[in-house]
C-alpha cells in the first residue's frame, strides 16, 4: 500500500520489484519504457486484461511495422516476461507465436593497425587514457567506465571489474605503460573530489546493501569513479546530488572525431570497428607475455 492508502500503480509496483532484483537504472528505464509502449498499443488496456496472444501481437508489431532488431525484440520481450512472472504473477502460454525481427548478415569492416594508431595518437586528455587503457584491458566501455579507485592494483599490475557481464567480477591486465598517465589523471581526480567535499558534496552512488553497511563510504576517495562526470547531478533513486561517472556517449563522440582528424575513411567507435582493431592488435602483442597470453584465452574464450 502507497503513503495514501491505496495500492501502488502498476509501474510503480514493477519499479519495486525490479529494484528489489536490483536491477540497475538503464534496465528499469528500458522495461517501464517498453511497458507504455505495450500498453499503447493495445489502447491502454491493462497488462491484466491481457496475455499470451496480446503479447504475440505486439513483438509482431515491433518486428513488421518498428522493424526493430532482434535484440530489441528481445528486450521488449524480457520486460513484458517480468511483468507477468514476477509482479502480477500470470503465466503464459510457452507458445507465444511471435514472428521474430529480421538479423541481418553483414562484416564489419575493421580498421589497420596503422588507422588504429592514426585515431589513438589524434585523441588527447582523458579520452586518451582511456582509449589506451582500453586497448591493453579488454574491458567493455561501461565496465570502463564505472572503475573505481580502489579497483585499481599497481603492485599486481591488474584491475578488478565487479559486476561485469554475467553479474560476475574478474581481473584483468593494466598496461605498465600507462600506469603513470593513469596515476597523473587520479590525481586530477582527487582533487575533483576534495573540492566536492570542501563544498558539501563528494557523494557517490553504491550498492543499496554496501551504502547500508558503510554508510560512510559513499564519500570515502576509495569508492569514487576513475572517470567522473564534470559536473555533478541529482541521482534519480535518491534524489541525492552525486558525481557520477562520465557518460559513454563522450568517448565514442571523441573516437568519432579522432577518426576524421586522422583521415580515417571508415567510421569507428569505440563498441565497433575500432574496439575489433584493438583487440587484434593486443592479442599479436600477448604473444611475448604469458600473463597477457592467459588473460587473453579466457577474455577470447580459446585454449591457453
Amino acid at each position: 500500500m502507497s503513503a495514501s492508502g491505496h495500492p501502488p500503480r502498476l509501474l510503480d509496483q514493477v519499479r519495486g520489484a525490479l529494484r528489489r532484483k536490483h536491477s540497475s537504472l538503464r534496465t528499469e528505464e528500458a522495461s517501464i519504457g517498453w511497458l507504455r509502449r505495450f500498453i499503447r498499443v493495445h489502447t491502454l488496456r491493462h497488462p491484466r486484461e491481457m496475455g499470451s496472444r496480446d503479447i504475440g501481437a505486439f513483438l509482431t508489431y515491433l518486428a513488421v511495422e518498428a522493424e526493430v532488431a532482434v535484440s530489441t525484440q528481445n528486450q521488449a520481450l524480457s520486460a513484458l516476461l517480468f511483468l507477468y512472472r514476477e509482479v502480477l504473477q500470470i503465466e503464459l502460454d510457452a507458445d507465444l507465436s511471435i514472428t521474430p525481427a529480421k538479423r541481418p548478415q553483414y562484416l564489419p569492416a575493421v580498421l589497420s593497425r596503422a588507422e588504429v594508431r592514426d585515431v589513438l595518437a589524434a585523441l588527447s586528455g582523458t579520452h586518451q587514457v582511456m582509449a589506451h587503457l582500453r586497448s591493453g584491458s579488454g574491458l567493455r566501455l561501461l565496465e570502463w567506465l564505472r572503475l573505481r579507485v580502489n579497483d585499481r592494483d599497481s603492485e599486481q599490475r591488474h584491475l578488478i571489474v565487479r559486476q561485469g557481464n554475467g553479474g560476475k567480477d574478474r581481473a584483468t591486465v593494466l598496461p605498465t605503460r600507462w600506469h603513470e598517465p593513469l596515476r597523473a589523471h587520479l590525481e586530477h581526480v582527487r582533487s575533483i573530489h576534495e573540492q566536492d567535499r570542501r563544498e558539501g558534496f563528494g557523494e557517490v552512488w553504491l550498492l543499496d546493501a554496501l551504502a547500508q553497511t558503510l554508510p560512510s563510504a559513499s564519500h570515502a576517495w576509495v569508492w569514487q569513479y576513475v572517470f567522473p562526470a564534470s559536473r555533478r547531478s541529482v541521482d534519480p533513486r535518491s534524489g541525492r546530488m552525486m558525481r557520477h561517472h562520465q557518460d559513454e556517449s563522450g568517448l565514442q563522440k571523441a573516437v568519432r572525431r579522432a577518426a576524421q582528424q586522422a583521415a580515417v575513411s571508415r567510421s569507428a567507435s569505440p563498441a565497433t570497428r575500432f574496439a575489433i582493431a584493438l583487440r587484434r592488435m593486443c592479442l599479436r602483442l600477448a604473444m611475448i607475455c604469458a600473463p597477457c597470453r592467459s588473460f587473453w584465452a579466457t577474455r577470447m574464450g580459446r585454449p591457453r
